[in-house]
């Protein structure tokens, strides 16, 4: 309907151009503004996306959105961080929240599972429905992974650590290995320096150091989506 509208454009004040130049201006006035568009990445996740317990300028999403600006990368994010949210949770609203401008997909969850000692095979199937829908809809992802604490048994770790790169392997998603790299290891005493009170969330300083290490998986993301379109 808009080619058809802009050809009559140039058949307007008695001028008829050959259909080959129309097409040809026809381009040049939409292919720039087809060009410049943002790559739109849903942040899917819990409160750790969603920015618990910060100003909101001081959240993951608001963060990443700023790094990929200085960086020069043309993305919008989107925030779909839901505190509380489990993968179960992901896996239920990933459907309706992939609208159709939506090019690319970060998938953080599991945090919350781990904190209520959820099987890790559930965790395992539910993070795997989430892939699928994306597939299905021709998304890419980015999947965030979470190291599992000791406490639960060699075992649980095991299983809960190996979900990540099974599934970033099986379906061709560029994998971020643990949420928290960019603070580093060491002492976790040390670590508590880029956390809030709780010692679960990071202030605005550990988002920062996590924007730093997640940044350019984030920014692989859009180039994978824009080399798609």
């Amino acid at each position: 309907m808009r080619l058809r509208l802009i050809y009559k454009g140039f058949l307007s004040y008695g001028v008829r151009w050959p259909l080959g130049k129309v097409v040809v201006a026809f381009l040049s006035l939409v292919s720039p503004v087809m060009a410049d568009e943002p790559v739109t990445v849903l942040a899917l996740g819990d409160s750790l996306t969603q920015g618990y317990g910060l100003p909101e300028q001081d959240g993951l999403v608001p963060q990443m959105q700023k790094w990929l600006e200085d960086q020069g990368v043309e993305a919008r994010l989107i925030n779909a961080g839901v505190s509380g949210d489990t993968t179960a949770g992901g896996a239920a609203r990933v459907e309706w929240s992939l609208t159709p401008e939506v090019d690319a997909m970060i998938v953080a969850l599991g945090g919350n599972d781990l904190l209520r000692g959820i099987d890790p095979a559930v965790s395992r199937g539910n993070l795997e429905a989430i892939l699928q829908v994306a597939e299905a809809k021709g998304v890419e992802v980015l999947l965030v992974g979470l190291k599992a604490p000791g406490n639960y048994g060699a075992d649980y770790k095991t299983s809960f650590d190996a979900i990540y790169p099974d599934l970033s392997e099986a379906y061709g998603a560029i994998l971020a290995p643990d949420f928290f790299a960019g603070l580093g290891g060491g002492d976790p005493a040390a670590l508590q320096e880029w956390f809030q009170a709780d010692g679960i969330h990071p202030n605005a300083k550990g988002v920062a150091r996590i924007v730093d290490g997640l940044g350019p998986q984030v920014r692989d993301l859009i180039e994978a989506a824009r080399a798609t379109e």
